[in-house]
């Protein structure tokens, strides 16, 4: 998605000066972009009779003057450096292939795993970390900050339609028996996974013809934001409102449906097998198909579920943005840019969950997970004795 967050809103071709220094007097010290820091300085010294931004002794007195983000990196190296390793310990323990999964839904997960892993390398360390932290590294050269901001959204949009494909995937096995034998496999995933990759890649090729430098050093262009022609042409305005369908809203309603499609299906079933088994021997023994299955339907509902959950806030800001009009009466502060902020960072916590998931609902993922964890303590022990 084209997120309009901070960022975004501080374009000096869309507002006036004066609007923007306006708006910037006393409000630097609550914000922690960069880029928003360096605009404010701008405006704070436009008065000096020599003052341009692309002088280099401006530059340097304006970044001694810039603003330090209120969270120290420290805090965020140990959070990201779990999400990294949990996602990295599920890739290589579903890749084993030893959890009692089919192959179909190992391969689903893995790529899942993947995805989600990418998700927080580009959209998470590359993107919104570097934006606070490295900005006068080469990640904020504005070609690098656009290949970045084209894998950002390559990454989420493929974790959500994998997320959508797996769902299907269960929704097919359960319900459409025909079907099954042809689409649940191996192959078939193998298909469906390269093939959402490649669209969604392709889907995002124009996201970095969206962005125009800050500011130029030595002819050097740095940052990325958004052009005023994002607003203004229809062409861009029809990407915005493509790309925001096809995520979240399009996946959120798919996932809601065929989710509640199987549950039906799985009540009807349940009860037509549980009256052949009473009919036919009366036995309570547990019916080890049915045991198979219930595995199968509560891993699928927990990561359906933990995604509708955490893009909930996302969804219904996007749904009150677009209705109110948001889009086309757009002020230099967002009222409800908490309400966002909190959407955004609860679907980039929807690319770290899937583990926790497996751990909880799968008992054979439990036990290589504990294998994995003694893995190196147990060849410590061979290499001492």
């Amino acid at each position: 998605m084209v997120e309009m967050a901070e960022d975004d809103m501080f374009n000096v071709e869309a507002g006036g000066v004066e609007e923007l220094w306006s708006a910037c007097s006393g409000q630097t010290s609550r914000k922690g972009s960069q880029n928003y820091a360096w605009l404010c300085l701008s405006l704070r010294y436009r008065d000096q009779p020599d003052f341009n931004v692309n002088s280099t002794s401006w530059q340097k007195r304006m970044s001694n003057n810039s603003f330090e983000p209120r969270v120290p990196v420290s805090d965020f190296t140990v959070s990201v450096s779990l999400f990294l390793s949990v996602n990295l310990l599920a890739i290589v323990i579903l890749s084993r292939g030893k959890c009692g999964l089919s192959k179909c839904i190992t391969r689903y997960l893995v790529a899942m795993a993947t995805a989600d892993l990418l998700v927080i390398v580009c959209n998470v360390i590359l993107y919104r970390i570097a934006h606070l932290y490295w900005w006068d590294t080469f990640l904020l050269y504005t070609p690098v900050c656009r290949f970045i901001l084209f894998l950002a959204p390559t990454a989420t949009d493929s974790s959500v339609w994998l997320t959508v494909a797996f769902t299907f995937d269960r929704f097919v096995a359960i319900s459409c028996q025909k079907l099954k034998t042809k689409y649940c496999t191996e192959k078939t995933s193998l298909v469906i996974i390269v093939t959402l990759s490649a669209l969604f890649g392709l889907k995002n090729i124009p996201r970095p013809f969206v962005y125009n430098p800050y500011h130029s050093v030595n002819n050097i262009p740095w940052g990325c934001r958004v052009s005023s022609q994002f607003y203004i042409l229809p062409a861009w305005i029809a990407f915005s409102w493509i790309e925001q369908l096809l995520t979240p809203l399009l996946p959120f309603c798919l996932i809601l449906l065929f989710n509640a499609l199987t549950v039906r299906r799985i009540l009807v079933a349940s009860r037509a097998r549980r009256s052949l088994r009473d009919l036919s021997n009366g036995e309570n023994d547990k019916d080890p198909e049915m045991k198979n299955r219930r595995r199968s339907i509560v891993l699928l509902f927990a990561i359906s579920g933990s995604f509708i959950l955490l893009w909930m806030t996302t969804v219904v800001y996007f749904l009150y943005y677009r209705i109110s009009g948001g889009f086309n009466h757009r002020s230099l502060f967002n009222p409800f840019a908490t309400f966002e902020q909190a959407g955004i960072l609860l679907q980039l916590l929807s690319s770290c969950t899937n583990t926790a998931i497996y751990t909880v609902t799968q008992s054979k993922f439990r036990e290589e997970l504990l294998n994995v964890i003694k893995y190196p303590f147990t060849l410590i022990g061979k290499l001492v004795k």
